[in-house]
């Protein structure tokens, strides 16, 4: 007897509320959440929008007209050389870098179980900044400085791993051996900046604080490169993070090991963001606010990977769009103005925990 595709597929009955089946093929249907799948339609539209405004807006910008032909290919001139020079580049190193440090620190704050938990806290960027100083001091014209800044953030993770002494299947003690390299790789990052030149002192302080000006279609591929590798081995620990919510005694008896999960996702949240610290340098609570943003606007639990990705790119893309704009200051890193949006975030939610403790 013939097999019908109602046959094939759960009927709609069967359903959790609240879920939608996104079919992939006759054979394949997925329960996707319709809060969550609303929200990042909504991510993506605005993602598009920053992106245009990244691209029109400002005197050198593409007229909005102008805009679809050239992304065509059609651009000629001052389009040509703002498309392909000026604004697309930063623009689509904006994208992958914001996704990299969203999807990291969701799979961050699903390890270790804490909302204001990131890859920042364990001491990643403090050590891709004094990599970066490091060889900008030591090494110049012999190790650039992107490269100084991933081997700073991979020498900061090796040093946490060891002294944790449970590698990073402990929390709790990553977080302390995070913040005691953290603190040493701050110190030496400042003795740099205070001990380089002016010039070289200004340049690597933009670069330590996080900056997307003068990025290259080099710096797109690469990032592109660790994100697109990262994405499918991150689905693969989408289902391990979620039933690791349950307690690790009842995720052992569903047969996953909870101890390998954590390892493979902070080893996973590492790359990625060592990858994004690498074309960008440490920008500061991308990882720590997409996860929180995306489950406070899907009001679920789960560690809600793709929407943070998507997230996090929407902030960095606004982010830079504020850099390029603001008209009060001029060519400030992208940093630092994630440091303010991330500042203030920390605020609203400690405010917010500290009156639920009342």
């Amino acid at each position: 007897m013939k097999q019908t595709t109602a046959d094939r597929v759960p009927p709609s009955s069967s359903r959790p509320p609240g879920r939608a089946l996104v079919r992939v093929g006759p054979w394949v249907a997925l329960p996707v959440r319709r809060a969550t799948a609303g929200a990042a339609l909504a991510v993506l539209v605005l993602l598009a929008a920053a992106a245009a405004a990244t691209l029109s807006m400002g005197r050198l910008g593409i007229a909005l007209p102008d805009l679809p032909s050239a992304l065509a290919g059609d651009a000629t001139g001052k389009n040509a050389f703002v498309l392909n020079r000026l604004r697309g580049p930063r623009l689509v190193v904006a994208i992958a870098t914001g996704a990299a440090f969203g999807l990291s620190g969701a799979l961050f704050q699903s390890v270790t179980r804490n909302p204001l938990g990131s890859p920042d806290v364990i001491g990643l960027g403090a050590g891709a900044g004094a990599g970066a100083a490091a060889a900008a001091l030591f090494l110049p014209d012999v190790v650039p400085v992107a490269v100084g800044a991933l081997l700073g953030a991979l020498l900061a993770m090796a040093v946490v791993y060891v002294s944790t002494g449970t590698g990073f299947r402990n929390p709790g003690r990553l977080v302390v051996a995070g913040i005691g390299v953290a603190a040493m790789a701050t110190a030496l990052t400042q003795y740099v900046v205070y001990a380089v030149e002016r010039d070289k002192a200004s340049a690597l302080t933009a670069y330590i604080n996080g900056s997307l000006s003068a990025r290259s279609w080099e710096d797109a591929r690469t990032i592109w490169a660790v994100l697109l590798v990262a994405l499918p081995l991150a689905a693969l620990l989408a289902r391990p993070l979620r039933l690791a919510e349950m307690g690790d005694d009842l995720t052992a008896g569903l047969g996953v090991d909870p101890g390998r999960t954590a390892t493979g996702a902070v080893a996973l949240s590492i790359v990625l963001s060592a990858g994004a610290v690498s074309v960008a340098g440490p920008i500061a609570f991308i990882s720590l606010t997409a996860p929180q943003i995306a489950k406070r606007i899907t009001r679920g639990g789960g560690p809600h990977l793709f929407l943070s990705t998507l997230l996090g790119a929407l902030l960095l893309v606004l982010a830079d769009l504020t850099a390029q704009q603001l008209p009060l200051f001029d060519n400030l890193p992208v940093g630092l103005y994630t440091m303010a949006l991330g500042g203030a975030y920390l605020g609203y939610l400690l405010m917010r925990e500290s009156r639920q403790g009342l």
